[in-house]
C-alpha cells in the first residue's frame, strides 16, 4: 500500500503519463545495460522537478537524477528507488549575444552544434560528448584540451530542501571530473555559458575533425558509457591497461576496446556483472604490474 500511495504521489506531481514502474533501464542507457527502476519519472518542468525530490526525500526513498544515461552502469537487479530523468524533457535553449542559456536536459552535442550555427566558438570540444549539460557540469566533462569549467559562466542548482541556488563560475569548484554540485548532491537546472564570436563554417570544420578523430580513435560502433576509468596522475588508464596485456580481455559480454583500452564495451549481450568483473580484473592487473590503483569515472546504480 505503501508504494501504491508514493506511486500516485508521483502521478500526482508528474503526470500519470510520466510516471513508470519497473521501467528497464537498459533502455536508458548508452551501455544497454540494467535491470528495473522500482519508478521512473519524467518531470516537465523545474517545480515537477522539485516536487518530485521532495516527495521521495518525503517516503525515505533513494532518487537518482539520470540525464542520458551516458556515464552510468545499472546494476543486473535493477533500482530500488526512483530514477528522475531529465533528457528530453528540461532542454530550452536561449542565445543572446554570446551567452548561451541551456536547462539541464539538453545534450551536449546538440548545444554545440546551436553554439555553430549562432556563430559563437568555445564549445566544439563538446560537439561528441554524449551527455546532457547537467551532468557535464556534475563532473565537469571534458575532451580535446577543452571543460565545461572554460564556458561556463554560471549556472542553478537545487538543493535536496528544494532551495534554489545561483553558483558563479568559481563557486563551482570544477576539477577533474568533479564539482561542488557533486560532492553536495546538488541537482542542476541550467547553465549560463559565454562563448566567443567565432565562424559558423571555421566552427563546423573543426566539430567535422573532431568527429573524425573520435571515430578513428573510440569503440562507437559498441554500446558503452565511455570512458570508464578516471585519469591517473602521471599516466594514461588507456595505455596502462593495453600495457597490462589486456586489450581484447572478456568476461563474458563485456569487453576492453581493441581500438581503445580505456573503454569497456557491450558486445551484446552483456551484464553489469560481466562489466563489474571484468573491471576488478584490469584494477588488480594494473595494480599488481604497475602499482597504479584505477579510479572508476563510469557511476554505479543499484550496486
Amino acid at each position: 500500500m505503501r508504494n501504491e500511495s508514493f506511486y500516485n504521489t508521483l502521478c500526482e506531481i508528474n503526470g500519470a503519463e510520466n510516471v513508470f514502474r519497473d521501467e528497464p533501464m537498459r533502455k536508458h542507457t548508452t551501455f544497454r545495460i540494467g535491470g528495473p527502476a522500482r519508478f521512473f519519472c519524467l518531470p516537465q518542468s523545474a517545480p515537477q522537478l522539485a516536487q518530485t525530490i521532495e516527495a521521495c526525500e518525503k517516503a525515505e526513498s533513494p532518487w537518482y537524477i539520470l540525464g542520458n544515461g551516458s556515464n552510468v552502469l545499472v546494476s543486473d537487479a535493477g533500482y530500488e528507488g526512483v530514477v528522475i530523468q531529465l533528457f528530453r524533457n528540461l532542454e530550452t535553449v536561449r542565445v543572446e549575444g554570446c551567452l548561451m542559456e541551456l536547462e539541464a536536459g539538453v545534450l551536449l552535442a546538440k548545444a554545440a552544434r546551436l553554439a555553430g550555427k549562432a556563430g559563437l566558438t568555445g564549445l566544439e570540444f563538446a560537439s561528441g560528448i554524449p551527455g546532457t549539460v547537467g551532468g557535464a557540469l556534475v563532473m565537469n566533462a571534458g575532451a580535446y584540451g577543452g571543460e565545461m569549467k572554460d564556458v561556463v559562466r554560471e549556472a542553478l542548482v537545487m538543493r535536496k530542501d528544494g532551495k534554489i541556488l545561483c553558483l558563479k563560475r568559481e563557486e563551482l569548484e570544477l576539477g577533474y571530473r568533479t564539482s561542488i554540485i557533486a560532492r553536495n548532491g546538488y541537482v542542476v537546472l541550467s547553465a549560463l555559458l559565454e562563448l566567443r564570436e567565432g565562424d559558423p563554417a571555421e566552427i563546423e570544420t573543426r566539430m567535422q575533425e573532431l568527429k573524425e578523430a573520435r571515430t578513428a580513435k573510440q569503440p562507437l560502433e559498441y554500446p558503452s558509457a565511455g570512458s570508464t576509468f578516471k585519469r591517473p596522475e602521471g599516466y594514461f588508464a588507456g595505455k596502462l591497461i593495453m600495457d597490462a596485456g589486456l586489450r581484447g580481455y572478456r568476461v563474458g559480454g563485456a569487453q576492453i576496446s581493441e581500438k581503445h583500452c580505456g573503454f569497456v564495451i557491450n558486445t551484446g549481450d552483456a551484464t553489469a556483472e560481466d562489466v563489474m568483473k571484468l573491471i576488478r580484473h584490469v584494477q588488480e592487473e594494473v595494480r599488481g604490474q604497475f602499482g597504479v590503483e584505477l579510479e572508476m569515472e563510469v557511476k554505479t546504480l543499484g550496486f
